[in-house]
């Protein structure tokens, strides 16, 4: 018989791993397996990337999981390839072929299209996604064998560079990078595009290279994470407040903290603002989300004195082990040489 497996002793982890997700996994599949590398209590992705996508998934563990919707709704941009030619029941190289066209595409089609597929556009959502219908996932009724009534949703293309190229067995195909809204179905940008080229489309290759602000040169691989250390591991987390570079800032004294967090509105000589980052005086020390209305501060999201408290402790080693490879560098250079 197999010996039991053993028990992970969790901890309380709190800020936010830049993840460069590898093809072949779900995004829930890799927040599961990094969240047992680090041991965390509590853990969240940020939205999905299919199994055939691969870049930039920002996995929120902690306090940071309070904040996640932020980078749900966030912008994203993405590099892709797709077929020309061949279209298939998934939109991407998992299907089946379900057509096949004669590809006669030329640059100007291309600028076209481009052109075309560019601002604010509908589209249909794939049978082939997460969207529920009568609490059903579309892709349960795809793997029934049974198409659904989908209503056109808008979203907006910010930018779409396209370029003829060619995939690895030689067949025709365009790379491009997108720049789009949340919400939108790069499977889907590609079938659209290949209709309006007039010969079909699928896509052969997708990466995510930015979402929210983040960028996958922040990201580390799983490969990397696996082989770092727990103390290594850590040090590769972003700040919780990473999720709210784009927040305007408001910091109160010791008192207003206090009556902040029990979930009381302040008042102060703030501008209106949407999203506001509150802080405790010094700054250091994150409080919550709330949002400014004529001169009230609003609490939207608040995280627990528990967690405040967690994080003041994390911040404080962190400085501590600064301050002392500080000192042994000190030392070392102080060394005399023979």
């Amino acid at each position: 018989m197999n010996a039991p497996r053993a028990r992970v002793a969790r901890r309380p982890v709190h800020g936010v791993l830049l993840l460069d997700k590898p093809l072949g996994w779900s995004s829930n599949d890799i927040l599961q397996k990094v969240k047992w590398l680090l041991r965390a209590e509590k853990a969240g992705h940020t939205g999905t990337l299919d199994p055939l996508a691969s870049g930039v998934l920002p996995l929120c563990f902690g306090a940071a999981t309070k904040f996640s919707q932020l980078q749900l709704d966030a912008d994203k941009t993405y590099e892709a390839v797709m077929r020309l030619g061949v279209k298939t029941s998934t939109g991407d190289a998992e299907g089946e072929v379900i057509a096949t066209r004669p590809v006669a595409v030329m640059p100007e089609d291309v600028t076209r299209v481009a052109r075309q597929f560019t601002g604010l556009i509908q589209q249909v959502p794939p049978m082939h996604s997460a969207l529920k219908k009568d609490g059903k996932a579309l892709y349960e009724y795809a793997r029934a064998g049974l198409e659904v009534e989908r209503v056109a949703r808008p979203v907006t293309i910010y930018a779409l560079n396209m370029a003829l190229a060619r995939v690895e067995s030689g067949q025709e195909a365009i790379s491009m990078i997108v720049k789009c809204s949340k919400g939108t179905y790069i499977r889907t940008l590609g079938e659209d595009l290949g209709e309006a080229l007039g010969c079909g489309a699928h896509l052969t290759a997708l990466r995510r290279i930015g979402t929210g602000g983040f960028d996958v040169s922040q990201c580390v691989t799983l490969e990397a994470l696996e082989a770092m250390s727990e103390t290594e591991r850590l040090a590769c987390l972003q700040p919780v407040a990473s999720l709210l570079t784009d927040h305007t800032v408001v910091t109160l004294d010791d008192d207003n903290a206090a009556r902040f967090l029990s979930g009381l509105r302040r008042r102060g000589a703030w501008p209106d603002a949407e999203r506001v980052a509150v802080y405790a005086e010094g700054g250091a020390v994150l409080l919550g989300t709330a949002r400014v209305t004529a001169g009230e501060l609003i609490p939207v999201r608040l995280l627990s004195p528990l967690e405040i408290e967690q994080m003041k402790q994390k911040n404080q080693v962190a400085a501590s082990t600064a301050e002392s490879m500080t000192g042994l560098s000190d030392n070392a250079s102080s060394v005399p040489t023979l």
